[in-house]
Order: structure tokens, then C-alpha cells, then sequence
């Protein structure tokens, strides 16, 4: 058959199926096409499916109206919008007069067309000769859900392809198969699954949001060629919000400073407000991390939690997992402190840099009330910057007293609303980080009182960033016998130097024999 007589009968037979809504028919037709056109003119099912499309869409759009104007003619009288009987309907039936309209004039074409994009997908998939065609589709039929806002046929779509991603290997041997070597295919898909990843993010879809970044990994991965800064920057700001979502604020951190430093130099395509706005996230975020650690009991239950920092840390290109002194080290490298609100780089200063425990609270309040709080894109790091403040208090009084009233702390660790900490939050606090092994404290409940423990042989206290009074006395005892060694050394110089110097001789000629005998 002569496919250029032929298309104009398939646009027919096209308009007929949509008229009748015969669905199984259409695809059988298009797969008949496909073989026809596929060798000799690949470019006339690309102008039979577009018709094809255009012809649906026209057909929800006015079934749409049409359903808007039977809701209208429904009503019969209009200052009376409800009487009793549709009261009563409503209620028993559990849906509204449009809903049973929009179920029996709009319903039937959204799913005729969602029908035609799955066909159309599974007609084309793993062809290289309709593999533009193909994924312009898959836009399409991405777009469809995102404007009806059809959750689960997003999840269906998003499971489609990439079960027909992941066929490509197996069935690579097929005549006109798609070759993912080739760079202008693994760049068709990275659109694609972008613009997948972008709508699975803006539907707050946030598994299938997940899954997206996966996919994308892998074939960033398999991509010879470079991958645009800009692609690249919208997956790490789609990485920052999924880490959100997770609430994970380590790796939250670690994606923000990844956006930021593809970012900060593209000046002529981010505003300086824009810039500003990043920095800030990245500061707050990274401040935000908490000092104590779970303990080995909660990272133990969780039997995947290794595995997840791992698949984490490769989705953010990492080569090793950040901790909390990796990300404020990174911070202070990258210049990030320069470009942030002013007002908030004393933020950075009293939680990292400066020792002040008695005021330590009440120098921040000010930063909490009028800077984060009143900002919904700050606010989601205030309770846990409270959290990290609340920590750097405790290490620092430590420091400096052996033992302090329970109600001096409650004084100290005074936060603006909406932060402000109970009396009893406080406390289970203090308890969290001691079972952690990050205090090393002790309450007295009859005397109201926290002892700090000062025991040098006590090895478990964990080795914390911030700023430092004085070693404690378990550090100065950790480094004894080194000193010991060091000062024994010394003095054998002086008391025994003929001693000193046999044993050189002695190195020396060992030495020698073990180079001449080294061959």
C-alpha cells in the first residue's frame, strides 16, 4: 500500500473511532499504520496523531461546556439554590448535581483520551524512527495530567515509561530499536523525564517525585555528553524539595549547597535576590542540621538507614556522605557567608564562632523573631535552629560550671514565640541528648539541679564543632600519655646522650644493611 493514498482514509477511519469512541479499534488501525508508514514515511503518523489528539481534546473541551450548561439549566429556581429534596440527595448520594453531570458528559472523553496517549505510548515505544514523536506525546500526555490533575493516572503514566525505559536494553537487538548510545536520544529522554520530574513536583507527588530523580540520575549517568548548568540546577532545587518533604535535614542542607554552586556564578540568569534567597536557605539549612546524633539503638531499628544515606548521597553526586562539620566547612570555603542577609550572618556567628552561654538566646531572639519567623521560607529551619542553639548552650555551660540550677537553664534558654520551649521540653531535651552520649550530665530532681560530669576517664563524650572555653578533662586526658612520652624523651636527651647516640649508630647501621640487602 502507497502510504501517501493511504493517509487520507486513516484520517477518516481516526475521526470515525473518535465519533463512535471506539478505542481497541483505533489502536489496531494505528498499530496497521505504523507498519505501513514506518520505512517509507515515518512523518505521516506523526500528522495522523497530532489530528488525532486535537480532535479529542476538542471533544473534552466541549463536553466541558456542555456540562457547565446543564449544571446552569439544572437550576430551577435561583434564589432558591437548595431545596430539601436536593439536600437530601446530596447526602444519600454523596456527590453534587455538577459531579453527576461532569461523570456523565465529561468523564467518558477524558478517559478516551487518557486511552489514546497510553496507546500512542505503547504504539511508538523503543522505535527509532518515532522516538521524537514519542516523547512529544509523552509531554503531552504529562501536561493532560497536570491540567485535570489526574494524581493516578500520573502515577500509571510515570510507571509506563519507565517500564519502557528500562525495556530498551532487553529488546536493544530489535529491528529500529533505540540506540542509548546515541546523544540526541539520551538528550530526548533527560527532557522528558525533567519536565516528568517538574510536574511530579508542582502535583506535590512526592514518591513518584522520588522515583524522577532516580531515573534521571541513571541517565545523567549514561549521558556522554555534558549536562546543561541549568538542567542540572533545576534537579538539585527539585532535590531540595523532596529532602524537605523526607525530613532529612542533613541531606537537605547538602542539596541546597549543590544548587547553590551551580547557581551562584550565573549572574545574568538569577537576580541578585534570587542569589540572596539561595544563600540564606543555604546557611539556615545548614545550621539547621542537628549536633546530637540518633543513637546507635534508632540507627540500628532502622535496617535500610545505611542504605538510604548511600542512595542519597550518589543522587546528590556526592562521593561520600556529608556530616554536619563537612557542611559548615563547605559553607565558609564557598564564600556563601558574603552573599546572605546581613542580619542573618550573626546567625552564623554566635552558633559557630562565638562562646557566649549566658546570652547566648537571648542575642538571637531578635534574628528569630523579626527575620525567620516572619518569613514562611525561613520559618520551616526556626525549631530546629532552636534545637541547635539549645545544644550549643548546654556544651558551653559545661564548659564553665560543674553544676547549675535546672531553673537557671529554663531562664537562659528563653526563645521569641512561635518557638518558645516549655519547661518540660527543655527538659526531655536535656535527656535526648544525654542518652545520646552528647551531654555528659546528670539531673538531680530533689535538689533541681544538672551536674556536669567531669570524669577524665570518660571517653564518650563526642568531639563537636563550635566554639571552645577549654578542653574538658576527659580530652586533657586523652592526650597524658603522649605528653608523658614526649617529656621522657627529653629528658633522656639530656641525662643519657651517650645512650641517644648508640641507639642512632645502631639505626643507622640497620639501615645501611637493609639497603644493601634490599636487591
Amino acid at each position: 500500500a502507497n502510504a501517501g493514498n493511504t493517509e487520507p482514509f486513516m484520517r477518516k477511519f481516526v475521526e470515525l473511532c473518535i465519533e463512535h469512541r471506539r478505542g481497541k479499534q483505533l489502536k489496531e488501525g494505528l498499530m496497521q499504520y505504523r507498519n505501513i508508514v514506518q520505512h517509507t514515511n515515518p512523518e505521516s503518523l506523526g500528522a495522523v496523531v497530532e489530528l488525532m489528539l486535537e480532535r479529542i481534546t476538542a471533544r473534552v473541551v466541549d463536553a466541558q461546556k456542555n456540562a457547565e450548561q446543564a449544571s446552569v439549566a439544572q437550576i430551577e429556581d435561583l434564589d432558591e439554590m437548595e431545596t430539601p429534596e436536593t439536600m437530601m440527595l446530596s447526602l444519600v448520594s454523596g456527590e453534587q448535581s455538577k459531579d453527576r453531570t461532569d461523570r456523565a458528559l465529561v468523564t467518558p472523553w477524558l478517559k478516551f483520551l487518557w486511552e489514546a496517549y497510553r496507546s500512542l505510548l505503547e504504539i511508538m515505544r523503543n522505535n527509532v524512527r518515532f522516538e521524537a514523536l514519542y516523547h512529544s506525546v509523552s509531554n503531552q500526555a504529562i501536561d493532560f495530567c497536570k491540567k485535570y490533575e489526574r494524581k493516578t493516572e500520573f502515577h500509571r503514566l510515570c510507571d509506563l515509561l519507565r517500564n519502557h525505559l528500562q525495556a530498551i536494553g532487553k529488546y536493544s537487538h530489535q529491528q529500529n530499536a533505540v540506540n542509548m548510545a546515541n546523544p540526541e536520544t539520551i538528550q530526548l529522554f533527560l527532557d522528558t523525564h525533567f519536565h516528568q520530574l517538574n510536574t511530579a513536583t508542582e502535583m506535590e507527588l512526592w514518591q513518584e517525585s522520588f522515583h524522577s530523580v532516580e531515573d534521571l540520575y541513571s541517565l545523567i549517568n549514561q549521558s556522554k555528553r555534558p549536562i546543561k548548568p541549568e538542567a542540572m540546577a533545576n534537579y538539585f532545587e527539585n532535590m531540595t524539595r523532596i529532602m524537605y518533604v523526607a525530613k532529612n535535614p542533613l541531606f537537605l542542607a547538602a542539596a541546597w549547597q549543590r544548587y547553590y554552586n551551580y547557581i551562584h556564578r550565573q549572574t545574568k540568569v538569577f537576580s541578585e535576590e534570587q542569589l540572596q534567597s539561595v544563600a540564606n536557605n543555604v546557611l539556615l539549612s545548614t545550621l539547621a542540621v542537628p549536633i546530637i546524633k540518633p543513637s546507635a539503638r534508632v540507627l540500628s531499628a532502622a535496617a535500610d538507614n545505611k542504605n538510604r544515606t548511600q542512595r542519597f548521597t550518589s543522587l546528590l553526586f556526592l562521593s561520600s556522605p556529608p556530616t554536619r562539620v563537612s557542611l559548615i566547612n563547605d559553607l565558609v570555603t564557598r564564600d556563601v557567608l558574603s552573599r546572605v542577609n546581613p542580619e542573618l550572618r550573626s546567625l552564623y556567628d554566635l552558633v559557630e564562632e562565638q562562646f557566649h552561654p549566658l546570652s547566648i538566646c537571648k542575642k538571637l531572639g531578635p534574628v528569630l523573631s523579626e527575620q525567620i519567623a516572619t518569613d514562611p521560607d525561613m520559618g520551616k529551619y526556626g525549631q530546629l535552629l532552636c534545637n541547635v542553639i539549645l545544644t550549643r548552650l548546654l556544651q558551653q555551660l559545661s564548659q564553665v560550671y560543674t553544676s547549675v540550677q535546672l531553673d537557671f537553664i529554663f531562664r537562659l534558654a528563653r526563645f521569641p514565640e512561635p518557638y518558645a520551649m516549655s519547661a518540660a521540653d527543655i527538659e526531655r531535651f536535656i535527656m535526648h541528648g544525654a542518652r545520646r552520649g552528647e551531654f555528659q550530665l546528670r539531673i538531680d530532681h530533689q535538689a533541681r539541679s544538672v551536674m556536669f560530669d567531669t570524669d577524665p576517664f570518660d571517653g564518650s563524650q563526642s568531639q563537636s564543632s563550635g566554639a571552645q572555653l577549654q578542653a574538658s578533662p576527659a580530652e586533657l586526658m586523652r592526650s597524658q600519655l603522649s605528653s608523658l612520652a614526649i617529656c621522657l624523651s627529653n629528658a633522656q636527651r639530656v641525662a643519657c646522650p651517650e645512650y641517644v647516640a648508640e641507639k642512632q649508630a645502631q639505626k643507622e647501621s640497620a639501615v645501611a644493611a637493609a639497603l644493601q640487602a634490599m636487591q
